[in-house]
């Protein structure tokens, strides 16, 4: 047998080296605190490759001057990770990165300027009339100066009725997109914290959860910060009556709903209200987009999942383009930055989606945050989250799980989404 040349062998070397050759790559890129404007050196870098579940491809440190270099062993999609002081901080990788920078702040279990902007509670029964479902948001700022980050095993604390069980919640940081944050119980009964990091600038979060119900119910909001305003929100059908040392004030320029606001609330200062009557709020308004009730689970509200869109864009409309934008300094309405938001809801829809960017394996709540990706990646991302909701939706229908009613209105609020993302492409 005739042995192949060395130029053939050569040849047939080269060949079986390609794809090593085409994927092969290395992301560059600089570590920057924001706390003291210097490099941030001696920082765990992690490149995780972004599939079903996170993967790690390669890590490394930051050297002396924030610098770092990653091997990049394929072409997907990848997050360069950076942990300071114990706290995440994310950037995306597309196909193609060549550098990126990342910005990190000292994180402590306790920093000055820390304050609640509103805790806002949206509020309705279940067709049936017996279960009361609630989804609160609570807006954090933090204005910490210098800018640091807030982070410890307790970095937000919060109260929750009794009787209350869980369906759903996400947060999103600032500048960042939603991520499923689950709540962590503390002592006494009823106190839960967020294990997020509290970074310069606004954090946002939501939880949703039902309570028994028998026709009225009363009810005492809790804040563990000083706020700016306590929100309540509920279907027009509702009776709602405060507490005698209560200092709620109707808000009437939301023809959909009513709603009652106590401003510049303390943390001992009563809040209590009680509940009266049924109702549930609109679905589909020029307000507030297609919001369906099995928004309070994870992975089913198409009017949260549309917001992950606009939280990503930094752009506070409801459904990432639905209804007239919000001006935050109109004084006529202070909370009115916050309207929108809370009618169209955080992002639990995709929150699973969002798990795939930034949840760690195993069981400790991720706690980073994930900088804005490109629209077209957003785009690619959401649609595969709303097919994979779509078909799980049907496959808890053959199941037995879910009821007729709840079937047609996550799947018609899933289908409203996916034809506005469809469109957009």
């Amino acid at each position: 047998m005739t042995r192949p040349s060395q130029t053939l062998r050569s040849l047939l070397i080269a060949v079986s080296l390609l794809p090593t050759t085409l994927f092969a790559a290395t992301i560059t890129g600089v570590v920057t605190n924001k706390t003291t404007n210097k490099p941030s050196a001696g920082d765990d870098v992690v490149l995780i490759r972004l599939a079903q579940t996170m993967e790690e491809s390669t890590r490394t440190k930051s050297d002396a001057h924030g610098r770092f270099t990653l091997d990049v062993p394929d072409e997907g999609m990848h997050l360069v990770r950076v942990t300071h002081d114990k706290a995440n901080y994310f950037r995306p990788a597309p196909p193609g990165t060549q550098s990126v920078e990342v910005e990190v702040y000292n994180a402590a279990a306790k920093v000055e300027g820390i304050s609640e902007e509103a805790d806002a509670m949206k509020v309705e029964t279940d067709s049936s009339g017996k279960s009361l479902h609630v989804q609160e948001n609570f807006f954090v700022k933090n204005d910490s100066n210098p800018p640091r980050t807030q982070f410890s095993d307790r970095p937000f604390e919060f109260y929750l009725p009794d009787g209350a069980v869980v369906e759903g919640s996400a947060a999103l940081g600032p500048g960042s997109m939603p991520v499923r944050s689950d709540p962590v119980p503390l002592e006494p009964k009823g106190h839960y914290t967020f294990i997020f990091p509290l970074r310069p600038g606004e954090t946002r979060f939501q939880i949703s959860y039902t309570l028994p119900y028998n026709g009225s119910l009363k009810l005492a909001p809790h804040p563990t910060l000083s706020t700016d305003a306590v929100v309540v929100m509920m279907p027009k059908s509702m009776t709602f009556r405060p507490g005698l040392s209560a200092a709620y004030a109707p808000d009437t320029q939301d023809a959909t709903a009513q709603t009652y606001v106590a401003r510049s609330v303390s943390p001992s200062q009563p809040l209590d209200f009680t509940l009266s009557g049924t109702g549930q709020l609109p679905r589909d308004t020029a307000a507030t987009g297609q919001d369906a009730q099995g928004g309070a689970q994870t992975g089913t509200a198409a009017g949260q999942t549309d917001q992950m869109q606009s939280a990503t864009a930094n752009d506070i409309r409801p459904g990432g383009g639905l209804g007239n934008p919000i001006d935050p300094d109109d004084t006529h309405d202070p909370w009115a930055k916050y309207k929108w938001w809370i009618l169209g809801g955080l992002a639990l829809a995709l929150a699973a989606a969002a798990g795939i960017l930034v949840q760690r394996p195993g069981p400790a709540p991720a706690a980073g945050v994930v900088a804005p990706l490109p629209a077209q990646t957003q785009r690619q991302l959401l649609l595969s989250a709303l097919k994979e909701e779509l078909f799980a939706l049907e496959t808890e229908r053959l199941e037995g799980k879910l009821s007729d009613e709840s079937y047609a209105q996550q799947k018609s609020a899933l289908e409203t989404v996916l034809r506005r993302a469809l469109a957009r492409g």
